[in-house]
């Protein structure tokens, strides 16, 4: 029963290499990010509201992070989630994404369908705001990547190159 973490910031490929695995090794995926987008839509505000509003109320972190936790321990399952590396210690591999800012931009704006302007604004004040409520509500670091196994610059690495490495670390 196997727990693979997906970790990173915006727009570093932890949905696209999250897919690649599950296709590859027939595990479902659970996204952070597409529970809070899916969140923030039903409660009519946008991403970047509802992470300050996390900030305030830490019973929306809490939710979604009892949500992973429980659906881990049930193992057979990939992990998309920039704070399930600290949160879900057992585990089996955890692994960090990341790309330079600029690509990360092009690919938010590209997914979500918005300028690069507005795609701009929105990672750096979501990166912002989400490394500022990890620390704040869990102590989290982001930066101190020791709790990761593995660590690929995405921008640099090929999607099949990442994929069987993870695989072949397993």
């Amino acid at each position: 029963m196997v727990v693979i973490v997906i970790s990173g910031p915006p727009g570093s490929g932890k949905s696209t290499v999250a897919r690649s695995l599950s296709s590859k090794l027939s595990l479902p995926v659970l996204s952070a990010g597409s529970i809070f987008r899916k969140l923030a839509e039903e409660l009519g505000v946008s991403v970047i509201e509802l992470n300050k509003l996390a900030m305030e109320k830490i019973e929306i972190d809490l939710k979604i992070d009892k949500l992973i936790i429980d659906e881990s321990r049930k193992g057979n399952l990939i992990v998309e989630s920039h704070l399930a590396a600290w949160i879900l210690e057992n585990a089996d591999l955890k692994v960090y994404l990341n790309a330079p800012l600029n690509e990360r931009i092009k690919r938010i704006a590209k997914r979500d369908n918005i300028s690069l302007e507005r795609a701009r604004v929105e990672v750096i004040s979501r990166e912002e705001l989400q490394w500022r409520r990890f620390k704040v509500l869990y102590g989290v670091d982001v930066t101190d990547l020791s709790v990761f196994d593995l660590s690929f610059n995405t921008s640099k690495t090929p999607l099949e190159v990442i994929v069987n490495t993870i695989i072949n670390s397993l």
